[in-house]
């Protein structure tokens, strides 16, 4: 890899090395995630549908700006389909173009939030054999995640054993809103499987999840919901690092994606100023949270928080820690960032280099 190159604050610099970890592969149509169902299930959701805690099913919650429910208006494939739902045209208006040397998929499917546990485990495995066979077998630039039904841990548990040793899989993919806060001991066999096989647990916001992303239920407005993606965020990250989760596995890596990161620094002096206080209460945090936030926790970039005065940015980023930050397009979304035009501050090459590459490939061991 040529740091030089990458380095120069010009277009170029995204011509080399880029590491995108948030792309979100769709379905060209429903029959594409059937055929990797077992019958069984096919015919049950002929038969009695899918069923999940969101207000809807087969739609998103809240109706986006048209054409295309929030997508990119470019992002149509010519040959037909939804956005990202055909190779061929993301690899030429993604992949090539930006200098993507890898992409983390994000596939934003209802498998791990289906009321039907079994039904959801065998979605998520679905889920997981369509990946290999439409997008990472096809394009090793493009690595999968691991979805999983985090509500069912035995199933959750052997579909993580069933893909492991697949370079293919970068990450254990879990939305944000589970049934019980993402700290509680229900969910430490999966932590426990993501440190011991060295996995990141990524937590995508998502229109999917148990519970709405306010706690005070769903909300009017899809501009509300984008801006709450950070609330449920902060909800993972305050129970994980309370709940002992970094304490008992601190080797574990939380990737939090698509929820901004400017919230991080003044979360972390609230909690630290909090575990001051009161820290009698958790004797099993034996170390302010910041530590633990700044040792195991990273934050995609998209979508950035971007203030009036951008040199207030660089702020940010230093607040939070540029080496705790990675760079992600949210193609084919309608907010998405193009890596030639993000990050419009004099950043230092190894602080660009750390955001746009080396803290990435470093947390999902890429070569």
């Amino acid at each position: 890899m040529n740091h030089a190159v990458l380095d120069k604050d010009t277009k170029a610099d995204a011509k080399l090395g880029i590491v995108d970890c948030d792309i979100h592969p769709a379905f060209g149509s429903p029959a594409e995630l059937a055929k990797f169902l077992p019958v069984r299930w096919r015919d049950h959701l002929a038969d009695y549908g899918q069923r999940s805690a969101n207000p809807v099913v087969g739609t998103l919650p809240y109706p986006r700006m048209t054409p295309g429910n929030g997508m990119r208006r470019d992002a149509w494939p010519p040959n037909g389909g939804p956005p990202a739902s055909d190779l061929a045209f993301l690899q030429e208006q993604l992949l090539d173009p930006l200098g993507i040397e890898y992409g983390i998929l994000q596939p934003l499917a209802a498998g791990s939030s289906t009321l039907n546990q079994e039904l959801g485990a065998a979605m998520c495995a679905a889920v997981n054999d369509w990946q290999l066979d439409k997008w990472t077998g096809p394009d090793p630039r493009l690595k999968a995640s691991i979805s999983v039904t985090q509500e069912d841990v035995p199933a959750a548990l052997a579909e993580i054993e069933a893909r492991i040793g697949d370079r293919s899989f970068a990450q254990i993919a879990i939305p944000p809103r589970t049934i019980e806060p993402a700290g509680r001991r229900r969910y430490w066999p999966i932590y426990e499987a993501a440190e011991h096989y060295d996995m990141p647990i990524g937590m995508h916001s998502a229109a999917y999840g148990q519970h709405a992303n306010s706690g005070a239920g769903w909300l009017n407005f899809y501009i509300e919901e984008h801006y709450a993606f950070s609330h449920s965020l902060q909800s993972v990250v305050t129970s994980m690092v309370f709940e002992g989760v970094f304490e008992r596995f601190p080797k574990l890596k939380l990737v939090v994606v698509e929820g901004g990161f400017a919230w991080a620094a003044p979360l972390m002096w609230r909690l630290d100023k909090q575990w001051e206080r009161m820290r009698s209460e958790v004797p099993h945090v034996k170390r302010p949270p910041s530590d633990y936030i700044r040792e195991n926790v990273w934050f995609t970039t998209q979508p950035i928080e971007e203030p009036e005065n951008n040199r207030h940015l660089l702020d940010t980023l230093r607040w939070v820690g540029t080496d705790r930050l990675m760079f992600s397009t949210d193609y084919p979304h309608w907010d998405f960032d193009d890596p030639r035009f993000a990050f419009k501050v004099p950043l230092s090459p190894t602080e660009r280099a750390q955001i746009f590459r080396d803290n990435a490939k470093r947390v999902y061991r890429l070569p």
